[in-house]
């Protein structure tokens, strides 16, 4: 994956020098750097290697999987890089902006399906269907690649603005990301409480460092990163949200501000008609 990823956006930059535009060198490492290197920090360090044996390291790789390393990897903001790059192409660039206006990633890259898909998540840890996850190393593999992608068609979409939407729109994700703020704890609060083992995974088998938690404190253990990462994450969304209604808000104004005394007359007589043609209530 990180050999992909950083040859599809090597293919990008290149794409760009050779029609003589310069990629941004702060984007670059930001992609590179940041964005797979902490990918493969979480997979190859600690807590990739110890996701089959602890409870705290799956739940926190995964955590950190749909949440930091996406996060990370828009920094070197891939999607305007991929529109640049198949600018020239208009086969290429349609195909991309159909991607891009797919019902999928409308419904998707919106602040409110984030937090509950999250919590739909964090919740599969609460179930014995965590401990067979944990098990296998084919579901290993499968949360490898499928839980980044799924961040980062969360988190694209707020960072990049590549879904439009309405003042109310983004008004309604804003309050609502307030509510989720709260309703995402739940997962790790209720392992962090628990006393009894919720996976009913049975205990690793050989030889264990002296330093490996109880089944019990492990459990609690993952509670604990579960609910202070689920809580951290919301924060930046936050933040984009309100940056992104600044923006809308200011393209808004612009847009009035540009119209002519007779287009503004008009638009508000429009309005106007639009409530006097209402039916009564």
């Amino acid at each position: 994956m990180i050999v992909v990823a950083g040859v599809l956006y090597g293919l990008g930059i290149r794409s760009l020098a050779k029609r003589g535009v310069r990629w941004s060198l702060r984007r670059s490492a930001g992609f590179y750097v940041l964005g797979l290197g902490s990918f493969a920090v979480i997979e190859f360090g600690f807590l990739g290697v110890y996701s089959q044996e602890l409870r705290f390291a799956f739940t926190t790789r995964i955590a950190l999987l749909l949440f930091a390393v996406p996060g990370l990897i828009a920094t070197g903001k891939p999607v305007a890089l991929a529109r640049e790059a198949l600018s020239g192409s208009v086969r290429g660039s349609a195909v991309l902006e159909r991607v891009l206006e797919s019902r999928v990633i409308g419904i998707m890259g919106n602040a409110v399906f984030g937090p509950v898909f999250a919590l739909a998540a964090f919740s599969v840890f609460l179930t014995p269907i965590a401990g067979s996850l944990r098990s296998s190393a084919v579901a290993q593999d499968i949360i490898t690649v499928l839980v980044p992608l799924v961040g980062l068609v969360l988190v694209l979409p707020l960072t990049e603005l590549v879904v439009v939407r309405t003042s109310l729109f983004i008004a309604a994700e804003f309050m609502l990301a307030f509510v989720e703020l709260v309703v995402d704890a739940i997962p790790g609060i209720l392992l962090r409480l628990n006393d009894q083992i919720l996976d009913h995974a049975g205990p690793v088998l050989g030889a264990v460092p002296a330093w490996f938690p109880t089944a019990l404190r492990d459990q609690q253990l993952s509670g604990d990163l579960l609910w202070f990462i689920a809580e951290v994450a919301d924060i930046p969304i936050l933040i984009l949200l309100f940056v992104r209604w600044s923006k809308h808000d200011r393209s808004e104004a612009k847009g009035l501000d540009d119209l002519t005394d007779d287009e503004m007359a008009a638009l508000t007589e429009a309005h106007l008609k639009s409530f006097t043609q209402r039916p009564p209530d």
